[in-house]
C-alpha cells in the first residue's frame, strides 16, 4: 500500500497561535534555504575564501579556519552544488545541509538585549560588524550567529534543536512583545 507523506516544517507546530502581524521585534522562521556547509583543504583557505565571496546570491557563514556555510534562499540546491563542486574536490568538500538545519531571522530595536539573555558574545555594534558570523552556544545550544542589519540577525541552528532555541527565544523576547512567524 502506497504511503503519502507531507512535507512539514520542524517549527510548525511551535509557531500556531502567533500573531500574523510582526511587532518590531520578530523572530521569523525562513522555510526554504539551501544550506551548505563547506570545509577547504588544507592550504587552498584563502583562495576558497575568496571564491564563496564572489558566489551570486549567497550569504557565506564564517564558522571557523577553513569552515564557512553557505546559504540562499533564492539559488537552488542543485545550482549551489554545482557551483561548489566547481571550486574543485581538491581544494574544497561541501555537504548539503538544507533539511537538516533551520534558519531564524530576528530583528528589533532590542534584538541585542535579548540575544544576551541568551548568548554569551559581545554583540556591542563596534564589535560584532554587519556581515560578521561566528559559531556559538544560544540557549545552550550549538548555532551560527550572524548579524545581518542594523539590529538584525540569523541564527542557523541543526534541526533537532531548532524547536527548543525557537521556544527559548521566544520566552527570552516577551519582555519586549516578540512576534514570531513564518517568512
Amino acid at each position: 500500500m502506497p504511503v503519502t507523506y507531507a512535507a512539514r516544517h520542524v517549527l510548525e507546530d511551535h509557531i500556531s497561535g502567533f500573531e500574523a502581524t510582526p511587532n518590531p521585534h520578530h523572530l521569523a522562521i525562513l522555510r526554504a534555504v539551501s544550506v551548505f556547509s563547506v570545509l577547504a583543504h588544507l592550504g587552498h583557505e584563502a583562495d576558497i575564501d575568496e571564491a564563496l565571496t564572489n558566489l551570486e546570491d549567497v550569504h557565506v557563514r564564517v564558522c571557523g579556519p577553513g569552515e564557512w556555510l553557505v546559504l540562499s534562499e533564492t539559488v537552488a540546491t542543485d545550482t549551489i552544488a554545482r557551483q561548489l563542486a566547481d571550486l574543485g574536490a581538491t581544494r574544497a568538500s561541501f555537504v548539503d545541509q538544507s533539511d537538516g538545519r533551520v534558519v531564524l531571522r530576528i530583528q528589533g530595536p532590542k534584538v541585542r538585549a535579548i540575544l544576551a539573555k541568551c548568548t554569551a558574545l559581545d554583540l556591542h555594534a563596534e564589535l560584532f560588524e554587519i556581515g560578521q558570523s561566528t559559531n556559538c552556544q544560544i540557549c545552550h545550544v550549538a548555532a551560527n550567529l550572524a548579524r545581518t542589519g542594523q539590529d538584525a540577525f540569523e541564527i542557523i541552528v541543526m534541526r533537532s534543536f531548532a524547536g527548543f532555541l525557537f521556544d527559548e527565544v521566544r520566552e527570552m523576547g516577551r519582555e519586549f512583545a516578540l512576534t514570531a512567524g513564518f517568512a
